[in-house]
């Protein structure tokens, strides 16, 4: 019986240091991971502009692409469709000044299968969205002219679907 519980003791002890050295790291690392996560977003919003923006300002909701004299150019925000093949699809979508218009997007997630899914950053694909009106995009099995990635279907719609949620968020923004 004092064997187990001189186990029990160890076993314990070991547990609450390992426990304390977790909560230590994930203290020490929390701050740079948040910082590289918006430096992520900031480099895709300036990836995603139109041509001819010289500042990008962050209005938390979206960023905005302005030119040499101020001029509002273009917009870049993050698109969500939760009902990709692997989870949740997060792009950060470039917009032209009219709102509607799509000028290119980038993955900030996607955990799709690896060799098809993850074809959705592929020009093949993806300049398929460039220069369209974001409003009912849709892949040519449901009716729409996108062509979907080949056997990766459900991903191509959730493309779609995250295209358009940002254009939702964006018609929304002033």
């Amino acid at each position: 019986m004092k064997k187990i519980l001189g186990l029990i003791m160890s076993l314990t002890i070991i547990a609450a240091v390992c426990a304390g050295v977790l909560a230590y790291v994930s203290k020490l690392t929390e701050e740079p991971i948040a910082k590289a996560a918006v430096e992520k977003k900031e480099r895709a919003a300036k990836a995603v502009m139109p041509e001819g923006v010289v500042s990008v300002e962050d209005r938390k909701i979206a960023f905005v692409g302005k030119d040499a004299s101020g001029k509002i150019i273009g917009y870049a925000l993050e698109g969500m469709d939760s009902g990709g093949y692997g989870g949740d699809i997060v792009l950060m979508v470039g917009f032209k000044a009219d709102k509607k218009t799509v000028v290119c997007y980038k993955k900030l997630v996607a955990n799709e299968t690896p060799g098809l899914g993850s074809k959705l950053e592929s020009p093949e694909f993806s300049s398929q969205f460039e220069n369209r009106p974001a409003k009912a995009l849709k892949v040519k099995k449901d009716g729409g002219e996108i062509e979907a990635i080949t056997a990766a279907t459900i991903t191509s719609r959730a493309v779609c679907r995250a295209i358009e949620n940002a254009r939702t968020k964006l018609s929304e923004l002033d």
